[in-house]
Parts: C-alpha cells; sequence; structure tokens
C-alpha cells in the first residue's frame, strides 16, 4: 500500500476527480433512499399508526379496503376468540369542500368509539358523541379549524370538524377519523347494513393466526398482518418497486463506472506494476496494491457523498417532499455501493496480475 498511498499524494488531481463522480453517486443513492421511505411514509403512515396486528379483508380483496366489504356476522367470528380484540373499520376516500369553497382530499375512516383503535380519551369522546370529523394536524396547514363544517362532495352532507390528531395519511391522502355510524351513513346512506371495509385484529400473533386458519376457512375471509396490508395502499407497490429498480440501477451504474476507472488506472500504472514484479513483488502484492488504492478512493468518496446528503436531507421541506431518511437503509445503500465498486474492479484485476515484467526493461532502454 505504501506506493498506492504516494500516488494518491501525488496525482490528486486525478483521484479528485474520479473520487468527485463516485461522490456524486453516492449522494445520489442516498438522497433516493430518503426519497423511497417519504413516499412510503406518506402512503402507509396512518395505516402503520393504528393499534393493531392484523387485519381481515373480504376473500379476494387483495388487501384493498375499497375492494373489501364485510359486515356484522363476519365480526361475530371473532368475537368469541380468546386474547384477542376485533373491532369493525370502515376506509374510504372523499372529497370535502370546507367553508371557504376548497376542496380537500380525504382518507376517511370509521372507528366504533369503544374500539381499541380509538385509545385516546379525546379521540374516544368525540367519536361517541355527535357525528363529526377528527382531522390529522396537516388539515391545519390549510386554515381548517376546530368548529369549522366540511361539506361532505357528492352527498351533500356537513358535518363539522370536533378535533385535531397526529394520524399521518392512507394513500398519500391526510386521514380524517369519524365514527363507524357517521362512515356508514356517508358512504352508504340508509342501506348501510351494518357494512364496514375490514377488521382489525389485535393479539399475540400466533393466537390470531391459529384462529385465523379456522375462521377464514368458515367465512370466506383472508387474514393478513398489518404490515402485508400497507400492499395494498394505492400506489404502495408500484411507487416502492420504482425506487428498489432506480437505486438497482444506480448500482449497476457505480460498479461500471469504478471498474472503468479502474482498468484506467491500471493502464496508466502499467510501468510502475512491471517494475514492481522485476523486484520480485508477487502476484499477490501488486493486487492488493491496486485494489486497496481503489478502497481508499471509494470508501472516502462514498462516505462524503453520504454525509453531503444527510446535511441536504435535513433542509428538504418534508411539507412539500415526502423525504425521511432513516440511517439503517441508507447505510444498507451505501455499503451495497461499496461492494457494487469492489466488485466492478474484478474486471481490472487480470490487468493486474498479467502484467509482463520485461516491460520494465524495455521501457529503461
Amino acid at each position: 500500500m505504501y506506493l498506492a498511498l504516494r500516488e494518491l499524494r501525488v496525482a490528486r488531481g486525478r483521484f479528485v476527480l474520479v473520487g468527485s463522480v463516485i461522490a456524486l453517486v453516492a449522494m445520489l443513492t442516498t438522497m433516493l433512499s430518503g426519497l423511497a421511505n417519504g413516499l412510503v411514509d406518506d402512503g402507509i403512515s396512518g395505516l402503520r399508526r393504528l393499534p393493531m396486528t392484523h387485519l381481515a379483508f373480504q376473500h379476494g380483496a387483495e388487501e384493498t379496503f375499497s375492494r373489501s366489504t364485510l359486515n356484522d356476522e363476519d365480526l361475530d367470528q371473532w368475537s368469541g376468540v380468546d386474547g384477542v380484540e376485533a373491532s369493525p373499520l370502515g376506509v374510504s376516500f372523499v372529497n370535502a369542500r370546507t367553508e371557504g369553497g376548497t376542496t380537500v382530499d380525504v382518507a376517511l375512516f370509521g372507528v366504533p368509539a369503544g374500539s381499541f383503535l380509538a385509545p385516546r380519551h379525546d379521540a374516544e369522546e368525540a367519536l361517541a358523541g355527535p357525528p363529526g370529523l377528527v382531522l390529522s394536524h396537516e388539515f391545519k396547514e390549510q386554515g381548517i379549524k376546530v368548529g369549522d363544517e366540511l361539506t361532505i362532495v357528492g352527498v351533500d352532507e356537513k358535518v363539522p370538524v370536533l378535533g385535531f390528531t397526529y394520524a399521518g395519511s392512507y394513500g398519500h391522502v391526510d386521514i380524517a377519523f369519524t365514527s363507524l355510524e357517521t362512515w356508514q351513513s356517508l358512504l352508504y346512506g340508509e342501506n348501510a347494513r351494518g357494512r364496514f371495509s375490514a377488521i382489525a385484529l389485535e393479539g399475540d400473533p400466533d393466537t390470531v393466526a391459529a384462529a385465523a386458519k379456522r375462521i377464514d376457512a368458515a367465512d370466506a375471509t383472508t387474514t393478513v398482518t398489518k404490515e402485508q396490508a400497507y400492499a395494498g395502499s394505492p400506489g404502495y407497490a408500484g411507487e416502492t418497486q420504482t425506487m428498489s429498480m432506480i437505486q438497482w440501477f444506480l448500482l449497476v451504474i457505480s460498479a461500471l463506472i469504478v471498474g472503468a476507472f479502474f482498468v484506467v488506472w491500471t493502464m496508466q500504472r502499467s510501468r510502475q506494476i512491471a517494475l514492481l514484479k522485476a523486484l520480485g513483488a508477487s502476484r499477490a502484492y501488486v493486487a492488493k496494491d491496486a485494489v486497496g488504492q481503489l478502497v481508499v478512493v471509494l470508501l472516502g468518496a462514498t462516505v462524503l457523498g453520504g454525509l453531503v446528503a444527510f446535511g441536504a436531507g435535513a433542509l428538504v421541506d418534508n411539507t412539500a417532499v415526502p423525504f425521511r431518511l432513516a440511517p439503517a437503509p441508507a447505510l444498507t445503500s451505501l455499503g451495497l455501493l461499496v461492494v457494487a465498486g469492489l466488485l466492478g474492479c474484478l474486471a481490472g484485476i487480470r490487468k493486474v496480475v498479467s502484467v509482463d515484467p520485461a516491460m520494465a526493461l524495455r521501457s529503461a532502454e
């Protein structure tokens, strides 16, 4: 490594240029990781915060609330299961018009007042009282206040705002909670017949799974974990797959870039490598010397790019762009970037070990 480190000091300009390219790829990879996490949070944060472990859907609904319709008979199947709490849950998307005439999108969640899904005392009181909405805090930014009335577009029914809570969003739409009866009235009118979207379950995972095998077979329902239900969020699967594909393309591009640079470095150092081998250096020695030089540049540039990305991520306005940099996924992306770079340099290893020592003598002549 002595000669490799010495060359890094002498030919700083060349290595700074190469390192800058790698740092930019590292920064882009890290920023994409933050954007992917932000999109996931914006799509399922409300569902993630609900205190439940599983959801039971109508069979064939594919974990999608809009395709699932259950009733009280389905709920009764879970009522007698020891150690498991069950609650009906209604989920739908509606448009609402504010008193100022502005239209807002609302992910409307219908929850019974005594449900474990509403553990806060103030929320339980709001759901048990007269019909109304408990909105996510994000609606405050649109000028909505407690006491305002929102008109549900379509049924043209006015519903008062009872309060605000940190509810999150579902399908990139901010959530509003209401009582299950109000949700049924807004969605079905007088023809509700006890219908709702799904059954929220809370209990020991093994207990729920054992009961689900029996109930799903008898009642034509499908029970999934809360995490599996994320896939039913509108756009969730497509967004995550798209972001993953972009990240993998970046890793491939990184491997090609690093591999190309490594081959160029090897060609430029051919006489130096030939001299080392003429003086008795083994193939393993010259390979470690060349790869070690690359590792120093690769690690340094990746760390720099990651730090710049974390600094830039702190300046991103999360209200305008769904963005959240989580350390674990970001570090994983950077680690994969380093691994991809090392795999890319394997293309040039053969050139390093196959340099003819006689080249040093010819260059001396």
